[in-house]
């Protein structure tokens, strides 16, 4: 038996005689025994997809409160080809979260009881309780270990108690080494973060021994590695945030200001400490410093009222937020406050001094049986879909091993990783203090530490599933952000729908999607992040040739099981047959982006107006500005583990010259040019010639032997508005270009670098990295596509933004066989609604009226 199986619980291999097929299905349902699934915890063959072509022997141990046993040492240092993966594996042993009991294992692979694979060692089942992906994230148990392992090190008591946490991070394994946690459900472990402090060190831990804090035990943390990162300034945090508003209310000559406004209760003001970004050497990061914004409430007893609606200008002030001080102040010029707007609230009712409309009847979504997603931990399946949900700090949610299942072609990778890794939001007014707005919410705050608790009002309806989030705090504590990550299921309107004209016959569809989603308060601003996932279905047939009662498909030389009634034909032919194959799902994922939130504003005097903003009410406008998003999309279409097999196509729709090819001045094509290098993929979006990139595989092909591959298809979009000198390009020269394409680097993660904040140089980050020109004909893609909205704003945006929303698909194009959403059933009945408020029940099919 070859070492190279397909389909999702390791195939049939290579055989050279049909007739073994039905014993050899017999081995594989006792490899996989009934109930366990892929995600559900049991191994699968060698070479399985995903597999690596390691064989199980080679980690034939279990891991047991973060030790191996006796007989998994033995393996780990043994001889031969399988002894390098062995270590390899033995190496990332992660211990479970909670206590498991040694098993009774034997000690060959010739007992083949439930559970075993015959031919091979045996691989105990550890279910799903028991063991931990190496990319789910750190839990809030891992995180305090991590903090405990760095304090230790602190050579005093003042150092140890001096210390303050930015981030805690998992460290993400090598895709190799996820590949053998997907193949073998297996927990990988010494799970490794990354640890930044003010100042800033980062330490790398490695976290071998970690239980649930219920369950008592102790905790086992090693310190792999620390390093002290110069002139760079990390992220800031919410306790910063908070000092910095208490030092600058609590500044003398800014309360003297302040009074000439005419404010003197300090609880009414509010100050939002805003990053400086990097103009001059003033603003070099040997310093950590912060310009605030400051606003004014009216009532101080009214706890929800918009205080944004009367910004204070004029004052100047500059904060050092390393030691809590006021480092300059100048009260510029006395602009009076914009007076009490009445249309500034937003809460309910009588709380914003208005009425709520009563005409609204509630809309209830019910899912009588249930959802139809899948879930073990952080795995999630859908649809055929499949994938693991991720969060850090700093992006917030993580897509990771995007893959679907393909009936008999198996599970077949989309993309390895995907999330939104940097925005920037530069204001368009030249006028201070307005032109320094030019915020890195994700470098310079953190998308995932700003994130929501759902708890306290969640978007989504119908059977929602929840995801908590762990971080750390300023201190070292741990905190937990429940409900912060919200995964449904959607009706998402027609699907298809089509009309007989001569019969009056009508078919229609309704369409579904999978989305998984957190919200983020940065400020003003809200930002929601959401992936679909879509529901489209395909029947894929195929030809295949048939003899006896087996059947082989003559595209894959996979046995395809047929009725008994074969077994009534004659074993002296041969027979072709068309057999519909299990159905597949088109694959189209969609990102999305939703603006909301209060408008940044600014402060006018009595009969000013600007033309860099909107008038929004008397003394009040709000600036022009644009939002920018950049999603980091790992690609791996079509490749199994530690294949390297993708490239890019640029398609653009080109006209034809006039001439006999275009006798009717009508024809027009599809041109595609293969971007061979990083510098010829700096791409930008152009509507008017429906511009698109596709990832292909190189060495898989569909049923036209054409590359199977997905295409980034962009949605509305815009480049920045600011002249190319604009010091905020320095830190942000990847806003110069819509797509970017490099080849995988593990260190390359931030389009602006690792530490964006105060960051005076230019030779960081993507704009820099893709100067090496480096090949990108046939390896490991990554695609950076940044998309952006210019947000001229309008009164209807006042006093909160009804949601904005921008974004962008992949699509499968060429991935499958044939055209989507022919066998997605009808709705059973529909209900229609009578005028006289009766219900009465009707079946979906329609008579046209001719």
């Amino acid at each position: 038996m070859s070492d190279r199986s397909e389909g999702y619980y390791g195939g049939y291999g290579e055989l050279a005689n049909p007739l073994q097929w039905p014993q050899l299905r017999k081995r594989r349902r006792h490899a996989a025994p009934r109930g366990r699934r892929e995600g559900r915890g049991r191994p699968r063959g060698a070479g399985g997809r995903g597999g690596g072509g390691i064989a199980p022997k080679a980690v034939g141990e279990w891991a047991v409160n973060g030790k191996r046993s006796a007989s998994a040492t033995a393996a780990a240092t043994g001889s031969g080809s399988g002894s390098a993966a062995a270590a390899a594996v033995n190496s990332l042993i992660r211990a479970p979260v909670e206590d498991i009991e040694e098993p009774t294992a034997p000690t060959t692979a010739k007992a083949s009881s439930k559970g075993k694979i015959p031919g091979f060692c045996w691989i105990s089942i550890m279910t799903r309780a028991q063991t931990r992906h190496p990319l789910e994230p750190l839990s809030a148990a891992e995180i305090s270990v991590a903090v405990a392992t760095v304090r230790a090190a602190g050579a005093t008591p003042e150092v140890r108690d001096g210390m303050r946490f930015i981030e805690v991070v998992l460290l993400e394994p090598e895709k190799n080494v996820v590949a053998l946690a997907d193949a073998y459900f297996f927990p990988l472990s010494n799970h490794r973060c990354y640890l930044e402090l003010k100042g800033v060190r980062v330490w790398i831990v490695e976290l071998s021994e970690v239980h649930a804090a219920t369950r008592g035990g102790h905790h086992r943390g090693k310190a792999i590695s620390s390093e002290i990162v110069p002139d760079v300034q990390p992220p800031m945090d919410a306790v910063e945030y908070a000092d910095c508003e208490a030092v600058v209310k609590s500044y003398p000559p800014f309360m003297e200001a302040m009074k000439k406004r005419g404010i003197e209760d300090m609880d009414l003001v509010m100050v939002d400490a805003w990053c400086v970004g990097y103009y001059s050497d003033a603003d070099a990061p040997s310093r950590r410093l912060a310009k605030p914004l400051i606003f004014c409430r009216t009532e101080s007893d009214c706890p929800m009222e918009n205080g944004y609606a009367r910004p204070v200008e004029g004052i100047y002030i500059l904060v050092d937020i390393q030691n809590n001080v006021v480092i300059e102040f100048e009260d510029r010029k006395l602009v009076p406050l914009p007076p009490a707007d009445p249309l500034r609230n937003y809460t309910p009712g009588e709380t914003r001094g208005g009425v709520d409309r009563s005409d609204v009847k509630p809309i209830h979504i019910l899912q009588p049986e249930g959802p139809s997603f899948r879930i073990n931990g952080y795995y999630v399946e859908w649809q055929k879909w499949n994938f693991r949900i991720g969060f850090t700090p700093r992006e917030g949610l993580v897509i990771y091993s995007v893959a679907y299942v393909d009936g008999n072609r198996g599970r077949r990778p989309v993309a390895h990783r995907l999330s939104f890794v940097e925005m920037v939001v530069p204001y368009g007014d030249p006028n201070e203090p307005h032109y320094r707005k030019n915020a890195f919410d994700a470098g310079e705050d953190g998308l995932g530490k700003n994130a929501h608790s759902l708890k306290k009002g969640c978007d989504c309806l119908g059977y929602i599933k929840y995801f908590d989030a762990h971080f750390t705090n300023y201190t070292g504590g741990v905190e937990t952000i429940e409900n912060c990550v919200c995964l449904h299921e959607e009706d998402h309107g027609i699907l298809w729908k089509h009309q007989d004209w001569r019969t009056g016959l009508a078919e229609v569809r309704r369409s579904r999607r999978l989305t998984v989603s957190f919200i983020c308060t940065v400020a003003n601003y809200e930002y929601g992040f959401f992936w679909h996932f879509y529901q489209l279905r395909v029947m894929d047939c195929c030809a295949v040739a048939c003899h006896d009662t087996y059947c082989v498909d003559s595209g894959t030389m996979q046995f395809v099981q047929l009725i008994p009634l074969l077994e009534e034909m004659s074993t002296s032919r041969s027979w072709m047959l068309l057999v519909v194959l299990p159905p597949v799902k088109d694959g189209k994922i969609e990102a999305e982006v939703k603006l909301t939130g209060i408008l940044s504003l600014g402060a006018l005097l009595p009969g000013e107006s600007r033309k860099y903003g909107t008038t929004i009410a008397p003394g009040l406008y709000a600036p022009v500005h644009q939002h920018f998003f950049v999603a980091r999309m790992d690609m791996a279409v079509d490749c199994k583990p530690t294949e390297t097999f993708n490239q890019v196509v640029e398609v653009n729709v080109k006209v034809e010259e006039p001439g006999q090819h275009n006798i009717h001045n009508n024809a027009f094509y599809a041109e595609e040019k293969l971007l061979r290098s990083e510098l010829e993929a700096m791409r930008d979006c152009n509507p008017s010639s429906a511009r698109h990139w596709i990832v292909r595989n190189t060495r898989t092909v569909n049923r036209t032997g054409q590359p199977t591959g997905y295409k980034l298809m962009p949605g509305s979009n815009c480049l920045p508005l600011a002249r190319p000198e604009a010091k905020f390009l320095r830190r942000a020269a990847f806003l110069k270009h819509n797509l970017w394409v490099t080849p995988y680097k593990r260190d390359e993660m931030f389009p602006g670098g690792e530490f964006p904040n105060q960051n005076p140089r230019i030779n960081e980050g993507l704009a820099t990295w893709v100067k090496k020109n480096r090949s990108l004909e046939e390896t490991d893609i990554v695609l950076w596509y940044i998309f952006g909205v210019t947000h001229i704003p309008r009164l209807e945006d006042w006093p909160v933004m009804p949601a904005e929303r921008i974004g962008f698909m992949l699509m499968p194009h060429g991935f499958f066989n044939c055209s989507p959403a022919v066998d997605v059933p009808p709705n059973t009945s529909d209900v229609e609604i009578k005028e006289s408020g009766s219900t009465k029940l009707i079946q979906n099919t329609l008579l046209a009226k001719l």
